[in-house]
């Protein structure tokens, strides 16, 4: 299936949820830090883009206290998609 055109998103988080899938293998637990030396786009930009991730449910904190990150089911769901761009809001509207 092809995934939904979501006019909030951009390329970098296709990228971030691609790395954070880990495709073929179980899914990454990682720092921004860690997505930045495997995709290419800089600390501040996963930063901001993680946010706005987080705020879709397309990620979300393994453990908040260390910065970790994990894709959600709606992030799999959206990479393969299977969900349509309707349900790819963000919780908090001040994009």
């Amino acid at each position: 299936m092809r995934r939904p055109h979501v006019e909030w998103m951009t390329r970098a988080d296709d990228a971030i949820l691609e790395f954070l899938l880990n495709e073929g293998n179980r899914p990454l637990i990682v720092t921004p830090g860690v997505i930045e030396a495997n995709i290419a786009y800089a600390l501040s930009s996963i930063n901001q883009r993680l946010r706005k991730l987080k705020a879709a449910g397309l990620v979300d904190y393994h453990d908040e206290e260390r910065g970790l990150y994990k894709i959600t089911e709606k992030g799999e769901q959206y990479l393969s998609g299977e969900i349509s761009s309707e349900d790819l809001t963000l919780e908090d509207s001040s994009e």
